[in-house]
Order: C-alpha cells, then sequence, then structure tokens
C-alpha cells in the first residue's frame, strides 16, 4: 500500500484538476453501505471494529467535501429497516455512533460546519438520542457555518413523507382551515417545508458503496432529479480516489431535469 500511495496522490491530483468547478454537486447524498460485509471480508472477530473504521472514514469523508467546497452533505448512518438486525449487531453500532457523535463538534468547528441530525430519532437508545442532541446543540447555526451536514440517523424515506404529510395537516387545522379547503393549501412548497431538513437543496449527487445500485428510500422527495453513482468497495475501504471519481462522473453528466 505504501508504494501504491504515490500513485494515488498523482492520480487525484490529475482527477481534480480535470474536474470543473462550476460542475460540482452542491448537494451530495452519502449511502454509508457494507460495515457488516467489510469485517467479514477482512476477517474482524467482531463488527464493532468494522464500524469503528467507518466512523473514523466518515470523518475523512467530511473532510474530502470541505477540501472541494461542497456545500452540504447528508450521510445516512441508519435506516429504520436496519432496527430489524439482530441486538448483538445493533448494540455495538449504537455505542460506535454515541462516540462518533461526542467528536463530531470538534471536527464541525475545524471544518466549519452546521451540523443536523434527521430521522425517528426517538426510536432509539436514550444515550445514543442525548450523544446526537449534543453533538447538535455543540454546532449551532450562528450564521458562521460555511456549509451543512446532516447525518441521516434511523432514517426511512417513506416515514419522512408521511411525517411532513402529517405535520402540514396538523398545522393547517392549527391555522383554522376548514377540512375541504385543505388540499388548496397543499402545494410543493408547502410539503417541502415539512420536511425533515426543508432548508438544504435538493440532492444534486448520492453515493452508495458496496456495490448495491439502489437508493432504498433514501431522501426520496431530494433525490428526484439526483445523479447515481454505485461504487464497489465497501464503506469503511471507500478512498478519496472514489469520491474524487464520483465527482468527476457527476461533472461530466448531462443534466435535464425531465425535460
Amino acid at each position: 500500500m505504501s508504494l501504491r500511495t504515490p500513485f494515488y496522490k498523482l492520480y487525484e491530483s490529475r482527477i481534480i484538476h480535470h474536474i470543473e468547478r462550476d460542475k460540482l454537486p452542491v448537494h451530495i447524498g452519502v449511502i454509508l453501505d457494507g460495515h457488516r460485509r467489510f469485517a467479514k471480508a477482512e476477517g474482524l472477530d467482531d463488527y464493532r471494529k468494522s464500524y469503528k473504521a467507518g466512523m473514523k472514514k466518515l470523518e475523512e469523508l467530511l473532510s474530502w467535501a470541505h477540501q472541494t467546497d461542497i456545500t452540504a452533505v447528508t450521510v445516512w448512518v441508519l435506516s429504520t429497516d436496519n432496527l430489524n438486525r439482530p441486538v448483538s449487531e445493533l448494540n455495538p453500532y449504537f455505542e460506535v455512533l454515541e462516540e462518533f457523535f461526542e467528536t463530531l463538534p470538534a471536527l464541525g468547528r475545524e471544518l466549519g460546519f452546521a451540523l443536523d441530525v434527521t430521522g425517528s430519532i426517538d426510536m432509539l437508545p436514550d444515550r445514543l438520542i442525548a450523544s446526537a442532541k449534543s453533538a447538535v446543540a455543540g454546532l449551532p447555526d450562528d450564521g458562521r457555518a460555511s456549509w451543512n451536514v446532516n447525518v441521516a440517523l434511523c432514517y426511512g424515506g417513506r416515514q419522512e413523507i408521511l411525517d411532513a404529510c402529517k405535520s402540514l395537516v396538523e398545522d393547517l387545522a392549527f391555522s383554522g382551515v376548514p377540512p375541504e379547503e385543505m388540499s388548496s393549501h397543499i402545494d410543493e412548497e408547502s410539503f417541502r417545508d415539512h420536511l425533515y431538513s426543508s432548508t438544504l437543496p435538493d440532492l444534486d449527487l448520492v453515493i452508495r458503496t458496496s456495490g448495491e445500485a439502489r437508493l432504498s428510500g433514501f431522501l426520496l422527495w431530494q433525490s428526484v432529479y439526483a445523479e447515481c453513482v454505485f461504487v464497489d468497495p465497501y464503506w469503511p475501504a471507500f478512498r478519496r480516489v472514489d469520491f474524487l471519481r464520483a465527482l468527476r462522473d457527476f461533472a461530466r453528466r448531462e443534466r435535464r431535469f425531465g425535460r
């Protein structure tokens, strides 16, 4: 690996040089897939080591995004479907996520990002909820942040849409709108205002690791015109060169937005 490092650095430099800055995505979504398969492939004796490697990789990803002046990054670290996994697999991951959130404020201050955590976090253990909320409180959106990081934690795309519908109807009812008139008050703008991260722009690029070629419900509303790049490495093995290749592929595509 030490012999290949200079080659990769040269290759990364060439990729960066050939990417036009005005064609970079504004909002990137990353699906962190493949922790358990990475552990098995590497012969690790427990998943905790793989989860730790994955969170370390996530810190690296945020640094890479900062270096390329990306405006917003949403990372999907846990889905609602993942809660169906055995407790023996979930508890170590919950603990690693707690540790990750504890280190996130320092990283956020270093890289200058504002933080949000979105999803059905009330379904998670109290300690993890407290850790996530503490991280958000440690990085207040006070106007000084130059970009945004959104951690999708216990997130499900269908659940977000259901929650947005319920919240919108509740607001209309609270405002005194009669039931028979509610439909006339519902449009794309009013619906978007009730999504978990309503202030972030739609996704431009979605990257999924581990060779899986599907979105699995990731930001269903926001990804309608997103370009997708599916890469083979498991998340803990994801490299900066893989990230830059995804940016290069995005910059080469002609986006038509349904036209």
